[in-house]
């Protein structure tokens, strides 16, 4: 007996799925004060994450991409709409379905991240889904990432960093450091906060090692980035001249 194929995705049933859901969720309160914590006239429904579980579930269960062009017409149709809930709908989507989360979904997720331009968007790709290619894939995954580090649009630079925040001691920290120390002179906010992000991350799995390399370059790192990298390191008593 033959396979049986599944029948294709329906990315118009599943946009309405996904407006229906959010539609009937909005709460004109919470859409005005969540638009206002992240900074951006792009409209929300009011519809909080905890309140958005349950709809990312009702996605895996019922809206599996069977192949890769089916996934990435998945996530943009969502990702196209003017909601944010939405785009973040399209990020978890994106997520979900490990068998896509490849190299050959890097340019997907570089699109997502040059077209969100905002750390809600732009840390939750780095982490989930370029972290994991990384992870898994480092021999086509790097010289990607290698080239994000040396990219004019800063968010993308961002990724670069924020793609080895899964990897615990898996972290490859030649290439981390690596990149700390080409980016450790911008004075980009975003940029600041996540070489300290990445290394108080890293601290925990490898306190010496970052500890090392911070005191080495503690000239080099902005006061921010030192403060960020140190925290785990401080509550064990080892970060005093990193923040004298």
């Amino acid at each position: 007996m033959g396979k049986i194929k599944s029948a294709p995705l329906n990315t118009k049933a599943l946009v309405r799925h996904v407006q229906t859901r959010l539609g009937d969720l909005a709460d004109g309160d919470k859409a005005v004060e969540m638009a206002a914590y992240m900074k951006t006239e792009m409209p929300f429904y009011g519809v909080q994450k905890p309140d958005r579980l349950p709809i990312i579930r009702e996605l895996r269960d019922n809206f599996a991409p069977s192949s890769q062009d089916e996934y990435e017409a998945a996530v943009l149709a969502l990702w196209k709409l003017k909601h944010r809930e939405e785009k973040y709908m399209a990020i978890n989507y994106a997520g979900l379905f490990k068998a896509f989360v490849t190299p050959d979904s890097m340019p997907l997720y570089e699109r997502l991240i040059r077209e969100g331009q905002w750390w809600d968007f732009v840390d939750s790709i780095s982490s989930d889904m370029l972290g994991r290619v990384l992870l898994n894939y480092p021999d086509k995954a790097r010289p990607i990432i290698e080239r994000y580090s040396d990219d004019e649009d800063f968010w993308i630079r961002r990724a670069a960093l924020l793609a080895h925040l899964p990897h615990k001691k898996q972290t490859s920290h030649k290439h981390l450091f690596a990149y700390c120390k080409k980016m450790a002179h911008e004075k980009e906010f975003f940029i600041r906060k996540a070489i300290g992000w990445i290394l108080r991350e890293y601290s925990k799995s490898e306190p010496e090692r970052v500890l090392k390399f911070m005191r080495e370059n503690k000239s080099k790192l902005s006061p921010l980035t030192l403060r960020e990298g140190a925290k785990h390191l401080a509550k064990h008593g080892l970060a005093e001249d990193l923040l004298d």
